[in-house]
């Protein structure tokens, strides 16, 4: 007797999804650390609330014995507020694969195929719009749109809150140490300084070609993690293919939270039949949102081509 729908789909939930999840954020450097470091299941609410801290407590000072001491209660924590952001992948059938792939060890294999083609898909959309400019409304609003410093992020305009700027450099085309340093160092208050850096291939063989082979150490976390690495200052440098032409990101994923709901995360719909078509098809459904509570400590350079 072939296998039910049923049974296809129990399988698929309990062997194939799982491995579709790992690899989705094993598919790219960036949405790999970002999965390890900064993946927050965020339950409920209309939207996503992210508290900042983005003042100082003017009520603050040295006193002595009885002094009066100072109440006022000024703003310092507001909150960035990011929409929810939904993303979904079909696992289709069709009656005529159905009948190509009779048997049920044949069956299971050619699920097994169509589960990875929505694996590399979602991966390859995911891992685009954590790099886009906002230019799709009901996508994640990625870096290139949260580092602009011309939009508004989370509810806040850049324009209006110079504190919610990031470091952006749109005037280097030549990439130099010097040049590495300096943005870097305006992304560093003390010990809080960037953990990540990310390039094209072209800029980070530009970069390679920058150091001294002494010089060319790699992360072992990331080498262990097979994701090919240098060093600046103690952060991994790494190659992802979704980093846009010239740019180079400096990211400090200690204020860059993948917000994620928990009942909508990578949720399987089981197989069903459309009352207009002769396939089966299920789906995986994720809803969250790239969120951010401090961009003064994030940058980029966006023209580095030499």
């Amino acid at each position: 007797m072939p296998l039910t729908y049923d049974q296809i789909s129990a399988i698929t939930e309990k062997k194939f999804i799982p491995k579709l999840v790992d690899n989705i954020f094993d598919s790219n450097p960036t949405l790999k650390i970002l999965k390890e470091k900064s993946y927050e299941k965020v339950s409920g609410g209309t939207s996503i609330m992210v508290p900042l801290n983005y003042a100082t407590n003017s009520a603050t000072g040295w006193y002595s014995g009885a002094d009066t001491l100072d109440t006022t209660d000024n703003d310092t924590i507001t909150a960035a507020e990011f929409a929810w952001k939904q993303i979904y992948s079909n696992i289709t059938i069709r009656r005529i694969d159905e009948i190509k792939n009779s048997g049920d060890a044949a069956m299971v294999n050619f699920v097994k195929s169509k589960v990875q083609i929505a694996e590399k898909t979602v991966s390859d959309t995911m891992g685009t719009a954590i790099y886009n400019t906002g230019s799709d409304s009901k996508a994640i609003a990625g870096f290139r749109h949260a580092f602009a410093n011309t939009n508004t992020v989370g509810g806040i305009a850049q324009a209006t809150y110079s504190w919610w700027n990031a470091q952006k450099d749109a005037t280097t085309a030549t990439l130099t140490l010097s040049a590495l340093q300096t943005q870097y160092q305006l992304c560093t208050i003390d010990n809080d300084k960037p953990d990540l850096l990310t390039f094209t291939r072209a800029n980070f063989n530009r970069y390679y070609n920058l150091l001294q082979p002494q010089q060319r150490f790699m992360d072992s976390k990331m080498a262990d993690a097979g994701i090919e690495s240098l060093m600046f200052h103690g952060a991994p440098c790494v190659v992802d293919s979704h980093v846009p032409a010239a740019h180079i990101f400096l990211l400090n994923t200690k204020y860059i939270m993948l917000a994620v709901h928990p009942d909508e995360d990578f949720r399987f719909e089981p197989f069903s039949k459309p009352i207009n078509q002769n396939v089966k098809l299920a789906k995986i459904y994720w809803a969250g949102n790239l969120c951010f509570s401090n961009l003064r400590l994030c940058g980029m350079f966006t023209g580095i081509t030499a």
